[in-house]
């Protein structure tokens, strides 16, 4: 029998919900841009992070790999007491989300590639959508079935990009080596014909500025950290889970508490480091 379903309901009852923090688990770096939205969308709410830093990149790995790094990782973040989780990267959702839900009771939000609106996004237009992704994540099929749920004309294709998870990991941003690296992959794609490139993977939005250069101006950039985040608000407002404003004891509202599985303090201060950086980059596109 699992207990931590009472353990949660135990946990809200004894203390204020705004005392509770909104976990987000990714493999490494790369769901610190859909944490940075969730920090500007939700001012009031406080969070611990944690990314799988033994086994980053997952995109690499096998399911059932990337299975049992996930549970493992959970178990963790539940130590920080916390009321909703995200799993801030498509490939952990695309294989995890499903066990966990069974095995959970407190809210969890996973992440999908953002096609659906890229589709339609392009009705009126006619252009078809490139779909950037790790390898694992256009291997499932779920992301076959979501393609086929929402692509009624075969309009959209896909490219893996597992490289750009080291990049990320990296803080690699030298401009002449990204472009380099994406003109490669690009070339063999008439870029004339797309209207939405989405952006797969969590790590990827740290590189939508370089490829708003290179790309055609006419082409759109979209992820999914908007639509999960508003996901997250809507089921925290359901459920009755949202933080009010600061009160006395409580922590400072957008408190981040970082965590990794290799335990390297490092790695914690470039987790810090990446979320500056992000946030900085996107206050120019606001």
């Amino acid at each position: 029998m699992n207990m931590v379903p009472s353990r949660f309901n135990t946990i809200v009852e004894r203390k204020k919900v705004s005392s509770l923090k909104i976990g987000f688990f990714d493999s490494g770096l790369g769901g610190v841009t859909v944490l940075s939205e969730a920090l500007r969308r939700l001012p009031n709410e406080n969070f611990v992070y944690m990314a799988d830093t033994l086994h980053v990149p997952y995109g690499t790995k096998t399911p059932q790999e990337v299975l049992g790094y996930v549970k493992a990782s959970v178990q963790t973040i539940l130590k920080e007491d916390i009321k909703a989780l995200v799993i801030a990267c498509n490939t952990a959702t695309s294989i995890a989300v499903a066990e966990l839900r069974k095995e959970y009771k407190f809210p969890i939000i996973g992440m999908e590639p953002a096609v659906k609106p890229a589709v339609e996004m392009n009705r009126a237009n006619g252009k078809r959508v490139l779909v950037l992704a790790t390898p694992l994540t256009l291997k499932q099929s779920g992301y076959a079935a979501l393609v086929s749920r929402v692509d009624d004309h075969g309009s959209v294709d896909s490219l893996p990009l597992p490289e750009l998870v080291q990049y990320c990991e990296q803080l690699n941003f030298d401009r002449t080596e990204l472009f380099n690296y994406f003109n490669h992959k690009l070339s063999s794609f008439n870029l004339d014909v797309y209207g939405t490139v989405v952006l797969g993977c969590t790590h990827y939005p740290f590189y939508k500025e370089i490829l708003r250069e290179l790309l055609p101006s006419h082409i759109q950039l979209i992820d999914g950290s908007q639509g999960t985040v508003k996901r997250l608000k809507q089921v925290l407002s359901e459920r009755n889970l949202l933080a009010a404003p600061l009160t006395t004891g409580q922590l400072q509202e957008g408190h981040v508490t970082f965590l990794c599985t290799s335990q390297d303090k490092a790695y914690v201060y470039k987790m810090e480091r990446a979320l500056e950086i992000y946030a900085e980059h996107e206050k120019i596109y606001l």
